[in-house]
């Protein structure tokens, strides 16, 4: 889909080289070797945590997290709020990257499924996201959280991205 493509349908197949193709099908042993580039937004929580960017093109979206100790909860495996931040960003990033004019995003609503625990220090996290459909003002997507070959964590959601300049400055009059 792109810019000139009707903002009803569906999002195609098919994503830029810089996204792994295997999308939906597990990590691909080329995830370790994706070299991290820069966000296309400065997010300072995002350079906090360690979050590396790995592409965004055509609706789909993969960031990583090489775990450290402080991504650990009390059980020392990576803590529910990393996963959703994950989540929630590579989502965000994969349906920005059909609005090229977008000056930002929010997130509307986001569900999330824990399937297994998601890694301790020194193990990689890649989050890889989708956009699956795209109406006038909002658009849905899902996203999956890989630990190596394992399947740790699905979402769901709907974000709504901001053309206008002046958003950010009319959000912090409320």
């Amino acid at each position: 889909m792109n810019a000139t493509t009707s903002s009803n349908e569906r999002v195609p197949q098919g994503a830029a080289a810089a996204i792994d193709a295997s999308h939906g099908t597990g990590a691909n042993a080329d995830d370790a070797d994706i070299k991290p580039g820069a966000f296309p937004s400065h997010i300072p929580f995002l350079s906090d945590m360690g979050v590396q960017f790995l592409g965004m093109a055509n609706g789909e979206a993969s960031v990583a997290l090489d775990l450290e100790a402080r991504h650990m909860n009390s059980w020392q495996v990576t803590h529910g709020g990393v996963v959703m931040t994950l989540l929630d960003v590579v989502m965000a990033m994969a349906g920005r990257s059909l609005e090229p004019e977008a000056r930002g995003g929010v997130t509307v609503e986001m569900k999330t499924s824990f399937l297994q625990p998601a890694g301790k220090p020194g193990q990689r996290l890649v989050a890889k996201g989708k956009a699956f459909h795209r109406s006038a003002t909002l658009c849905f997507c899902d996203g999956e959280l890989w630990d190596g070959d394992r399947l740790v964590a699905k979402a769901m959601g709907t974000f709504k991205f901001l053309k206008r300049a002046d958003a950010g400055r009319k959000l912090e009059q409320l």
